[in-house]
């Protein structure tokens, strides 16, 4: 074992952390909360150290004279804009919420159509490449999902209102699957790493 003391650390936060959970010992309590705010504390440092590094590189990248990126100045002019709005405005503010949407949504929803686009391509390429039926089915539901999200399947009649009523749900489950998936995926990495199968902050 090359790092003893970070295992143990590991190990007795996970332990205490769950036990606090499932136990209601109210000596694990304010161990546990405190606890669960340092990580918080930790994961807020992490995110500014990330944002310092992604704008160094830019800044870095701009004045480079052998490879310039047009897109840096745009960048770091956009961050320093919502930073100093943010700061002064204050993220509770309806006026700097309504700008953030304003400017957020578009792009998401742009985000979107790409992969969409992306999604009907994919399934051509492997119906192509690989035929089968589930090449098909994949294919033949990106098809039919774009026609819904874009409006031209809609009638006013009731079977066909339920049937795309259904349809648009199916989604919803295959998007639950994918979230219990990456719960259950989470929780097994977090027991490997409790019991010390896995040692990530070991390096």
């Amino acid at each position: 074992m090359k790092a003893p003391v970070a295992v143990a650390v590991a190990i007795s936060i996970g332990l205490i952390i769950l036990s606090g959970y499932f136990f209601p010992i109210p000596v694990l309590e304010p161990i546990r909360i405190t606890l669960l705010g340092w990580a918080v504390s930790l994961i807020g440092v992490a995110t500014l150290i990330g944002i310092v590094y992604l704008i160094k590189n830019q800044w870095q990248s701009m004045r480079s004279k052998e490879q310039k990126n047009f897109y840096s100045p745009v960048l770091i002019f956009a961050f320093l804009i919502t930073l100093v709005a943010g700061l002064v405005l204050t993220p509770a503010s309806s006026g700097f919420q309504k700008v953030i949407t304003s400017i957020q949504v578009p792009i998401e929803t742009s985000l979107l159509a790409v992969v969409s686009v992306v999604l009907v391509i994919a399934g051509f390429r492997l119906i192509k490449q690989k035929k089968g039926w589930m090449s098909v089915v994949f294919l033949a539901s990106a098809i039919l999902y774009l026609l819904i999200g874009s409006g031209i399947i809609f009638t006013n009649d009731g079977i066909n209102d339920g049937l795309v009523g259904f349809l648009h749900r199916l989604p919803i489950a295959g998007g639950r699957g994918i979230l219990i998936g990456v719960a259950l995926g989470s929780l097994v990495t977090g027991l490997k790493i409790i019991f010390g199968a896995e040692r990530p902050y070991s390096g």
